[in-house]
């Protein structure tokens, strides 16, 4: 629902922080101005890209045009968008030729997160003005006592300036109000509902308690229409559905899964997709085109063979892809068939040390950038093990909901390189599907941060 509250703290958030993305870049043009900077010198095109980032990194972030309207929510949507507007307009100052110089970089985004700060407390400030100012939202009411209505409550109870919750009406809880632990107030029975909505001019009614469940509720229905207050129904599923399932919404509708899935939410892949392009591109431009020539040339001195190796693996929804690694091992025929153990014979001098420090897998940022794989995610496997562990692993071929990744979270909890027997596998799995469940942008930040680390301290489990 948008409130008069919720639209004007929007449009006045907008509006109030592209005045400070401008402010921003135009102190930091005058205290630098003693190096003699010329708007006609480009300035001004960067000035523009500037916020051509801004409303790319907000609207990404849905700073604006989220329905949840809390403080709170700005609050952390704020700082996401800023680290993405950060990290974007330094790889466009790497990629163009711009006058904008480290000093300038640094200094902008300094003065643009003092003032994003304060910008935020003046918030807070003014979000109370306008509650306190504006005709309170709109006043509804909950027929039923159950997880469900309490779920409900706490998203009514959060959203101020929307809504007004009086409270609950259930015949079980209001006889028995001392045996229930609630911080909502506890009105009365179903059949005063209708009397206290129209004393109090609360506007809907949301039932949890279906009108076939309880014959009370149907016949206020009937009542509700001639006193026009609004009645809808809000089904309880606690009752038909346990924990083994995850209630999402397509529209108005209900989906029962069978896990939750944050990467089914388009939004959610595009801002995967945007982080892998924005990592991979960096890598190869930065890293790769110089480390290749360079590791070529000792894997060639140490054995016969190319540089590359390139082997077909499981992919996405299973579906096969050509992955790349910088060749460890001496040409073999075995490749498709056995995984590296310790002390490998097949494992070259050179290849031993990419395999300690994953300089191995850094081809495998082609791979990202293409579309075939992602920073994190699962690890691809070997064709053979993949139809191998589908028959003796549990939910095995779940973890192909995802693109395979260069790290994933088995692998920084100790679950990487061989894996001896199917209960090291079924750890593995179970590590890939709790990151399915639960991803997030930051989640893959933490299991990039989390990867560098590991190999710098040394993984015993790579070889």
């Amino acid at each position: 629902m948008n409130s008069r509250y919720s639209i004007y703290l929007r449009v006045i958030n907008f509006f109030g922080d592209i005045v400070l993305i401008n402010l921003s870049y135009i102190l930091t043009f005058h205290l630098l101005a003693a190096n003699k900077h010329n708007w006609g010198n480009g300035f001004f095109r960067v000035l523009v890209v500037f916020n051509i980032i801004w409303l790319f990194s907000s609207f990404t972030m849905r700073l604006y045009w989220q329905a949840n309207n809390s403080v709170e929510e700005i609050y952390r949507r704020t700082w996401k968008s800023l680290l993405m507007h950060y990290v974007i307009f330094m790889s466009f100052l790497f990629f163009s030729k711009s006058p904008i110089s480290h000093n300038f970089f640094i200094l902008c985004l300094l003065v643009m997160g003092l003032l994003f700060s304060a910008s935020r407390v003046v918030l807070t400030y003014f979000s109370e003005f306008l509650l306190k100012r504006l005709k309170p939202g709109k006043q509804i009411a909950i027929i039923g006592y159950n997880p469900t209505a309490k779920k409900l409550a706490d998203h009514f109870s959060r959203q101020r300036g929307d809504y007004v919750f009086h409270g609950f009406f259930d015949d079980e809880i209001s006889r028995n109000a001392s045996n229930f632990n609630t911080s909502y107030t506890v009105v009365g029975p179903i059949e005063h509902c209708i009397n206290y909505a129209k004393e109090n001019r609360v506007e809907e009614i949301y039932s949890t308690i279906l009108p076939n469940q309880n014959i009370k509720v149907e016949k206020l229905v009937q009542t509700a229409d001639e006193h026009c207050i609004r009645i809808k129904f809000v089904p309880d599923f606690s009752r038909q559905i346990d924990n083994r399932f995850y209630i999402s919404y397509v529209g108005d509708f209900p989906i029962i899964t069978l896990r939750k899935d944050p990467l089914d939410d388009m939004t959610n892949r595009l801002k995967k997709r945007l982080f892998d392009i924005v990592a991979s591109s960096f890598v190869i431009i930065f890293i790769l085109s110089w480390l290749t020539p360079l590791l070529a040339i000792f894997i060639k001195l140490n054995s016969r063979g190319p540089v590359f190796f390139l082997q077909h693996r499981s992919g996405r929804d299973n579906k096969p892809f050509m992955c790349a690694k910088f060749r460890s091992m001496t040409v073999n025929d075995k490749s498709d068939e056995l995984q590296a153990t310790k002390n490998d014979p097949r494992i070259t001098s050179v290849g031993a040390y990419l395999r300690k420090t994953n300089l191995d897998e850094f081809p495998q940022f082609f791979n990202v950038l293409k579309g075939d794989m992602s920073i994190v995610g699962p690890r691809p496997h070997m064709l053979k093990h993949t139809e191998q562990y589908s028959g003796v692993v549990n939910k095995f071929m779940v973890r192909h909901l995802l693109k395979p990744g260069i790290t994933g979270w088995a692998q920084v909890n100790g679950y990487r390189g061989e894996t001896e027997t199917s209960d090291l596998m079924q750890k593995r799995v179970e590590h890939d599907l709790w990151y399915l469940e639960n991803w997030s942008l930051m989640l893959d930040i933490k299991i990039v941060v989390m990867t560098i680390i590991q190999t710098i301290k040394g993984d015993p489990n790579a070889y």
